[in-house]
């Protein structure tokens, strides 16, 4: 199967609905949000995004089937599945806030193959396939060179449900702030696994996440020479609901402490 293909027709797809996004920031009214659950918002610029990924991606490899954020398309294929979340940051949106970005995975018997990130206010495709560099508009991107957690840049996101996990959280946090240069969150976890792509960001960590957070995103920060794992350094990151990625010369000491922390 040609990736590389592949891939340079998904940046087309994410980039159109990407610019359609763009086109209608601050124009959603705040009756027209469906709460979802706590602070888990949709609206229906995520569904009409979905909708058109979808019809696009049908015919681009024969028998796959997809695995998407707002449930407009249930098929499920043996092999080959398109995981897509059309609006990641739907909160952000609604406020007219950056960052938004489209991802858009493809993965075979559940790892990543393709994977592109579209994020809306830079204009900026992050993307590889499997086999290649990581790109971002055409030019190669590497992961940091940092080598200590107390030299590094960390991302995070903020849970909005399952907070038992939450006192392990805080205390992550507060590590991270006082041992690391410091701690940023975005609002949008596809757009932190590309920011350690390119070296942005040293080190991302979240839990309670959906393989549509992740599946674009850790394919991008592997082919940029990133490591990415679940919080047991195991490779349950797609499916378990949590993820650590960082560039490579600091992955075993962020691992341990995320680990430590997050399991107190």
């Amino acid at each position: 199967m040609d990736y590389k293909a592949i891939c340079e027709k998904v940046v087309d797809i994410a980039r159109e609905a990407g610019q359609s996004i763009y086109g209608k920031l601050r124009s959603v009214p705040l009756q027209a949000v469906e709460v979802k659950g706590l602070h888990n918002f949709v609206t229906e610029v995520d569904k009409a995004t979905e909708i058109f990924i979808i019809n696009k991606l049908k015919d681009l490899v024969k028998d796959a089937g997809f695995i998407a954020e707002e449930g407009t398309s249930q098929e499920r294929g043996e092999h080959f599945n398109w995981i897509i979340d059309p609006l990641d940051g739907t909160t952000n949106f609604i406020h007219g806030a950056p960052p938004v970005a489209v991802s858009i995975a493809l993965v075979e018997d559940n790892v990543p193959v393709v994977g592109v990130i579209y994020e809306i206010w830079l204009q900026e495709a992050f993307y590889a396939w499997k086999g290649s560099k990581a790109y971002l508009n055409g030019n190669p991107i590497v992961v940091s060179s940092t080598a200590a957690l107390k030299d590094a840049l960390i991302a995070t996101g903020f849970p909005y449900q399952n907070f038992d996990r939450i006192a392990g959280f805080m205390q992550s946090i507060d590590y991270f702030f006082t041992n690391t240069h410091g701690v940023r969150r975005l609002g949008s976890a596809a757009t932190d696994l590309a920011y350690v792509a390119c070296g942005r960001y040293d080190g991302f960590y979240e839990y309670n996440l959906s393989p549509w957070d992740v599946a674009a995103g850790s394919l991008i920060v592997m082919q940029a020479g990133g490591r990415v794992t679940d919080f047991n350094g195991g490779s349950d990151f797609l499916f378990g609901r949590e993820v650590v990625a960082s560039c490579g010369n600091m992955f075993d000491e962020f691992l341990h402490e995320v680990a430590r922390l997050m399991k107190s």
